[in-house]
């Protein structure tokens, strides 16, 4: 993506109604206005909420927005080039019960408040598969312990994944520090499979799939 467009992608998100971006200095202050009241200011309903990890592109969250309308889905993602395209297909459906914020993973505990959150959904994120770059998967457990302190009393945590590698580590993180309620390796391949692991197909997901590459699924409690 050459720098215009992303300038432009930038801009226009800040037009957006449904694209919210703190200042990271202002977040760690305890200035982000929604912690603890994303139903009753934001969204003004009453209705559960659901975050998506590292959203890239946004179409996850935009998918599962129109797949349960009553539900709150928010996508997070530093990159707000990246998830322009699901800020703006939203508005352009719509979808009044979606929304992203342009900010860093780990600072969700300093935007919602203790068990605020219903679910938890983790997409085809970077494994991050060398050793000194664990800190920044998003299944550490440094980071699952974050996740906790937002997530109600035995939400689901998801992830969907092509990396075998990531799959089997999350698997042996989560065996130390949950329950895990379903997993398998190869969902498309699986008649157990829930359907909403295998109903919302992404961009890359159905390259992915071209390629027979196996998609990967749990789900999960802390």
């Amino acid at each position: 993506m050459g720098s215009k467009n992303k300038l432009k992608r930038f801009r226009e998100n800040e037009t957006f109604p449904n694209v919210i971006q703190p200042e990271r200095d202002d977040v760690l202050k305890g200035k982000f206005p929604y912690k603890g009241s994303w139903r009753k200011d934001f969204f003004k309903n009453k209705n559960p909420i659901v975050l998506e990890l590292g959203c890239g592109k946004g179409e996850y969250t935009v998918h599962l927005a129109q797949r349960s309308p009553h539900i709150n889905h928010i996508g997070i993602d530093i990159k707000g080039a990246r998830f322009w395209r699901g800020a703006k297909t939203a508005i352009e459906e719509g979808y009044t019960n979606v929304c992203f914020i342009r900010m860093q993973v780990e600072l969700i505990v300093q935007c919602f408040a203790e068990r605020e959150v219903d679910e938890i959904w983790i997409t085809f994120p970077d494994p991050q598969i060398k050793y000194k770059r664990t800190k920044h998967r998003l299944t550490q457990p440094d980071l699952l312990r974050i996740y906790k302190t937002v997530l109600k009393s035995g939400g689901l945590i998801h992830l969907k994944t092509d990396s075998e590698f990531l799959f089997g580590y999350t698997l042996g993180v989560v065996s130390q520090m949950g329950v895990i309620k379903y997993a398998h390796h190869d969902i498309y391949n699986n008649s157990d499979a829930p359907d909403i692991a295998t109903e919302i197909q992404t961009f890359y997901e159905n390259q992915f799939l071209e390629k027979k590459k196996a998609i990967s699924y749990m789900n999960f409690t802390l």
